[in-house]
């Protein structure tokens, strides 16, 4: 049985003393935990995470939540037939396209400076590509928007008669389409969309007149009056997906996915790196494109701007010469009375 001293050695921390048959130092442990891949990448996971749990930002992803389940619960409402079931009307597209682009609208408004009012997945994406959002902030938007489409979906099958819902507004490609025909008119509307949002959103431009949300809002409605017949006009992955789970029908699914992310990929980028780049970013690029930076021949000569500056340093000016009387130095030190000698 080991005794009480004993003990607490076998608990005692690896290099509290410095031993190192036990552990390591100090500077020991620091070097092995920056030299460790796992924690290294531990420590990234935390640096991506910053700043996610805070209240300001759980208050934006339950915004996004919201104002995605309103937007669903009213827009895919304007698609239910009240028609009789034997010989039901044809939906009125004018009115559908109206009542998602204006539920767009007002939400934009409403939500804009509590989450940025994303309210689509596409757009969450674009911003990330353009590192305008963090990636792991964008993790929890996009969760936060599927689940609000799915309550959207799920409150209105609810308080809807079984006998008018039809497909409750699910996104299918039309039957004379193929699916790759679909996917390119899924990847322009949002390219469409997404273009409209950088441009109505930039704040570099002093020209900007009007309401940003309501251009939006525009641009949801000529996106769905041109692509209803085509496609059910999705634009917004999260629209589609909350349908979908409620109703169990996933046909075709993916190109509501791919079509609108490959649209917003492609709108961010031409956008914020062709057309109307950041003027840090410009003056980047100039410097990376000019002629100075490629050299016309095989040697270049290098400008050292350090060598120019240690050799000013090397250079006399005038009164920084100062005369030592060796002799006086000499007789202080010989004197018996000083008992301290300055040092040299």
């Amino acid at each position: 049985m080991t005794s009480r001293r004993e003990d607490s050695a076998l608990y005692k921390i690896p290099g509290e003393d410095g031993d190192p048959r036990r552990g390591m130092n100090g500077r020991a442990a620091t070097s092995f935990l920056r030299n460790c891949p796992s924690l290294c990448s531990t420590e990234k996971i935390m640096v991506a995470f910053k700043g996610i749990w805070t209240q300001s930002f759980w208050r934006s992803v339950s915004g996004e939540f919201l104002a995605m389940l309103i937007f669903v619960l009213l827009s895919l409402g304007s698609t239910i037939n009240w028609g009789e079931k034997s010989n039901p009307p044809p939906a009125d597209l004018v009115l559908i396209s109206l009542c998602f682009g204006l539920s767009i609208a007002t939400l934009v408004q409403c939500f804009g400076h509590i989450s940025g009012a994303h309210i689509n997945p596409a757009v969450t994406t674009a911003l990330v590509c353009t590192k305008k959002l963090s990636l792991a902030k964008a993790v929890f938007y996009i969760i936060a928007q599927c689940l609000g489409a799915i309550a959207g979906a799920g409150i209105l099958y609810l308080v809807t008669p079984e006998g008018v819902r039809g497909n409750l507004g699910v996104t299918t490609i039309n039957s004379k389409l193929s699916i790759g025909h679909g996917l390119v008119v899924e990847m322009f509307i949002t390219f469409e969309l997404v273009f409209t949002v950088f441009a109505t959103c930039d704040s570099k431009r002093q020209d900007l007149k009007g309401s940003p949300a309501l251009a939006i809002g525009f641009a949801v409605t000529i996106g769905h009056l041109f692509a209803i017949n085509y496609t059910g006009a999705s634009m917004n992955p999260a629209r589609s997906f909350g349908p979908a789970v409620i109703t169990g029908k996933w046909e075709n699914h993916w190109v509501y996915w791919v079509g609108p992310l490959m649209g917003a990929i492609i709108a961010a980028a031409l956008y914020d790196y062709l057309f109307c780049p950041d003027p840090d970013m410009k003056r980047r690029l100039k410097q990376v494109l000019s002629k100075s930076s490629f050299p016309s021949g095989r040697y270049m000569e290098v400008e050292d701007n350090k060598s120019q500056v240690d050799v000013e340093d090397l250079m006399i000016k005038p009164g920084s010469i100062h005369v030592i009387d060796v002799d006086r130095d000499e007789k202080k030190e010989k004197d018996p009375t000083n008992e301290v000698l300055s040092s040299v």
